[in-house]
C-alpha cells in the first residue's frame, strides 16, 4: 500500500514537472522582476493609506472601508443562506440513493451547470441584467453556492449508512418523508459545517465580485485601483485580512459544536489557523499539560 501511495505522488510530481517545464518556454528575467516587485511594494503600496478606514464623523465604522466590508458580509450572508436552501433541495434529487437515476442525473447536471460558471461570470451577467449593486452579486453567489453546496450535500447524503433508509423504506414512508426525516436529519452536522465554510469562502469571494461592480468593499478597492491609490487598496486588504480571521476564528468555534470533537471549550487564539481536529488536539495536548 505504501509503495503504491509512493508511486502515485511520485508520479503525480514529474507529471506537474513536465507540465511546468512546458509552461516556461516563455523565459522571464527573474532578477528584473524581483526589483520591479519591491520597487513597487515600497514606493506604491507601502505604507498603507488608513484614511480609507477613518472618518470625521464616527471613526472606523463610518469609514469606506468598514461600509464595503459590512455590505460585503451582507451579501456574503444574504447568498449563503438562500444558496444552502436551494442546494439542499436539489441535491436530495441528486441523490441516487433517494431519487431514480433519471431524475438524479438531471438534478446534477443543473448542478454542475452552476458550479461550472465561475461567480464572476455570475455577477457579469447579472449586472447587465440588473444593474450595478449588491443584488446582482447576491444573484451570483447564490448561483454558485447552489452548484458547489449541491454537489457536498448529495455527497455527504450518498456517504451514509444504508441501515437508515432500509428502515424507512421498511415503515411504508415514500421518498420524499425519507429524505426529510431521514437522510437530511443523518447528514445534518455535515450540512452544517458545509454552510460554515460556504460563509467564509463568499465573505472572501465577494472581494472579487466587487471589482466588477457588485457591490462591497471590492467596488471600493476597484475604485481604489482606477485612480491608482495602491497605498489605500493596500489599507483595504489589510482590513479584510483582518475579519476574514476573526470569521474563521469563529467559525472554528462553531463547527466544533456539529463534529463529533464537539468538546472544544477554550480555544487558543493561533488555532484559528488550524482545523477543529488540530484544535481539539492541541485543547487536550493543554490539558494534559495543566
Amino acid at each position: 500500500m505504501k509503495k503504491r501511495v509512493f508511486t502515485i505522488s511520485l508520479s503525480l510530481i514529474l507529471l506537474a514537472v513536465f507540465i511546468l517545464n512546458n509552461f516556461m518556454g516563455q523565459r522571464i528575467t527573474i532578477a528584473g522582476s524581483w526589483n520591479n516587485l519591491v520597487i513597487f511594494t515600497f514606493d506604491s503600496l507601502l505604507p498603507p493609506d488608513w484614511s480609507v478606514a477613518q472618518s470625521e464623523e464616527c471613526g472606523f465604522f463610518c469609514s469606506d472601508a468598514w461600509l464595503g466590508m459590512w455590505e460585503t458580509l451582507k451579501i456574503a450572508f444574504v447568498a449563503t443562506v438562500f444558496g444552502f436552501i436551494f442546494a439542499i433541495l436539489i441535491s436530495v434529487f441528486a441523490a441516487s440513493n433517494l431519487s431514480p437515476l433519471w431524475v438524479s442525473l438531471i438534478a446534477r447536471a443543473v448542478l454542475a451547470a452552476m458550479r461550472t460558471i465561475p461567480s464572476i461570470i455570475w455577477a457579469t451577467i447579472f449586472l447587465v441584467a440588473i444593474g450595478l449593486g449588491p443584488v446582482a452579486g447576491i444573484m451570483a453567489m447564490t448561483f454558485y453556492t447552489i452548484g458547489y453546496l449541491g454537489k457536498l450535500q448529495y455527497e455527504a447524503i450518498e456517504g451514509m449508512e444504508t441501515a437508515p433508509l432500509e428502515a424507512a423504506k421498511a415503515m411504508g414512508m415514500r421518498r420524499h418523508e425519507a429524505a426529510i426525516f431521514v437522510a437530511v436529519p443523518e447528514v445534518a452536522n455535515n450540512l452544517l459545517s458545509q454552510l460554515i465554510f460556504m460563509f467564509e469562502y463568499n465573505v472572501r469571494h465577494g472581494t472579487v465580485l466587487g471589482l466588477v461592480g457588485a457591490g462591497g468593499i471590492g467596488l471600493t478597492i476597484s475604485n481604489s485601483l482606477n485612480s491608482l491609490q495602491y497605498d489605500r487598496v493596500t489599507a483595504l486588504l489589510i482590513v479584510i485580512f483582518v475579519v476574514v480571521l476573526i470569521i474563521e476564528g469563529i467559525s472554528m468555534v462553531a463547527r466544533s459544536f456539529v463534529t463529533e470533537e464537539g468538546d472544544v471549550k477554550r480555544p487558543s487564539w493561533f488555532t484559528i489557523f488550524h482545523s477543529p481536529n488540530q484544535a481539539v488536539r492541541i485543547h487536550h495536548f493543554d490539558d494534559e499539560s495543566e
